[in-house]
């Protein structure tokens, strides 16, 4: 029996963060450290992971298979293409720089409601995201996926309710009234669409008589399973509702701001950068490859919600007050050419949105987390309250400005490869809707370039005079993720490859060929 290695990738963190809990109240440095080298431990993993995949092998590779609960034919099956590979690279390559950002955000703090942040909690918490979210990249079995989509809900409940942003403006009741608030939204409208995917799920059981990916499409390929129209779309509908809601997607969107406004730094990193990717993969890896007539189906009217959530988000974007809240609508905007790279049915515009969910997950994470930086030093979230900090501090001002340009897409960095693709793959196919979506493009320069100029930019202010640089911890937690956006930009190549192979697989399950120049022969 050979290693089992994808179990090993998840479980690795799963263990770690219950021993992390177990770290005696005083040990608090003892907690960190461990729970930085698990995360360290798991990117070693996910390594390994990408080193053995094949990228011209089987569609699933690396693959357990073991009975779970016999009576319902449910099973605990994994395996891994080049999406979820690079998926699982991106999670391992984050958490330890939201570890190592959040290494004092957890730290013991009294307040007048005598609130106290278990640092072990905190780290735990973390690190038992990352082992859900790596084993729902991972499972090929439809109802082991479901169990884990919901039960990442807990942890990041807690996650944002517990340890909230300290730069808050209001009283400190009024902060954790907020962030109470901010919790309980995300988990209902993440509940509520999860619990029309259980209704789904269950339907998807008594037709297909199992819950295994790789053995209902085996079916559908060979004619032994024949579903009837209305059923393939309803159930489509309780899929793709329950992955519109965690994407997020317009209108399913408006639990986003609050949660990552509410959150620390690093936590909103967490919430839009890793778990929020579970959405859109689950709409590649489930709702077209269980569903490929409702998907064409509905393409239309997921498109049209696509380009809603790129202006939409992009627009609100540009009128925000609060630094956080600003990243939080961009990144609604930048879903929204995900969804449309997805549903585009073209093998660019897939590649592109696959590309799109790695790059957007690299460069959020630098701004959001420079952001953070630079938010608790001053101690507040509002632009107005920044200004000339490019003098006071000019590695942060640097730093923040690469992170915003890649957030825009300017070429040479790792997003406008994905985005570029992903308006290339969808003009080929739906030229109109394209051309909107180009809107979005500009209104990023528009948000980015005036968030800069207001915080970085003018006049010092006299509260930001005192501001110090990045120290050392800081330097080492974003000096890595500007490297892998440069990188990334200049020589995506190492991504395609993996991923190109898996976008086949998935073009072929919706019976899609990309649509051909039409070029008029020379006289």
């Amino acid at each position: 029996m050979s290693f089992p290695l994808l179990t090993a990738t998840a479980a690795l963190p799963a263990l770690g963060a219950i021993a992390t809990a177990a770290v005696p109240a005083g040990r608090r440095a003892a907690a960190k450290w461990l729970a930085l080298l698990v995360s360290l431990g798991t990117l070693v993993l996910a390594a390994v992971v990408a080193v053995r995949f094949e990228p011209g092998g089987a569609r699933y590779q690396l693959t357990e298979s073991h009975a779970w609960i016999k009576d319902f034919g449910v099973r605990y099956e994994l395996g891994v293409d080049g999406i979820a590979v690079a998926l699982i690279a991106l999670t391992a390559v984050l958490i330890p720089f939201i570890i190592l950002a959040g290494w004092h955000d957890a730290d013991p703090l009294e307040t007048k409601s005598k609130r106290w942040r278990p640092t072990q909690g905190f780290f735990a918490l973390i690190l038992s995201v990352e082992a859900m979210v790596i084993l729902s990249f991972e499972a090929t079995d439809v109802f082991l996926f479901y169990i884990l989509f919901e039960a990442m809900l807990i942890p990041m409940y807690f996650l944002i309710g517990g340890f909230g942003d300290r730069a808050h403006a209001g009283s400190d009741e009024n902060a954790a009234a907020q962030r109470s608030y901010a919790a309980v939204k995300f988990l209902l409208y993440n509940l509520a669409g999860g619990l029309i995917m259980l209704a789904a799920v269950i339907g998807l059981y008594v037709v297909a008589g199992n819950f295994s990916l790789t053995e209902i499409a085996e079916a559908r390929a060979n004619g032994t399973l024949d579903m009837a129209t209305n059923t393939e779309r309803l159930l489509f509908l309780g899929f793709f509702f329950a992955f519109a809601v965690k994407a997020p997607l317009w209108p399913l969107h408006t639990w986003l701001p609050n949660a990552m406004g509410e959150s620390t730094a690093p936590v909103a990193v967490l919430i839009t950068a890793v778990v929020d990717k579970v959405g859109t993969f689950a709409m590649l890896r489930f709702c077209l490859g269980l569903f490929p007539e409702a998907s064409e189906w509905a393409t239309p009217v997921i498109l049209a919600l696509a380009l809603i959530s790129i202006v939409y988000g992009a627009l609100l974007a540009v009128g925000q007050r609060d630094i956080k809240r600003l990243v939080a609508y961009a990144s609604i905007s930048h879903f929204g050419f995900i969804v449309m790279g997805i549903f585009a049915m073209t093998s660019q515009g897939q590649s592109g949105a696959t590309l799109y969910m790695v790059n957007h997950g690299i460069s959020t994470a630098a701004l959001m987390l420079v952001a953070g930086f630079l938010i608790s030093r001053r101690g507040s979230r509002l632009i107005a309250d920044y200004g000339g900090v490019q003098k006071v501090a000019p590695v942060l001002a640097g730093t923040f400005l690469i992170g915003g340009l890649a957030t825009l897409s300017l070429p040479g960095l790792a997003p406008f490869v994905s985005e570029f693709l992903v308006l290339v793959g969808t003009f080929a196919r739906y030229p109109v809707v394209g051309i909107i979506a180009t809107f979005g493009i500009v209104l990023a320069a528009l948000y980015t370039l005036v968030l800069y100029q207001r915080t970085m930019t003018g006049p010092v202010k006299e509260e930001v005079r005192t501001l110090p640089d990045l120290r050392l911890r800081e330097l080492v937690v974003i000096t890595p993720l500007i490297a892998l956006l440069i990188f990334l930009g200049v020589y995506p190549k190492p991504l395609t490859d993996i991923v190109n192979p898996a976008v086949e697989h998935t073009m072929s399950d919706v019976q899609k060929k990309d649509p051909q120049p039409e070029v008029e022969a020379a006289k």
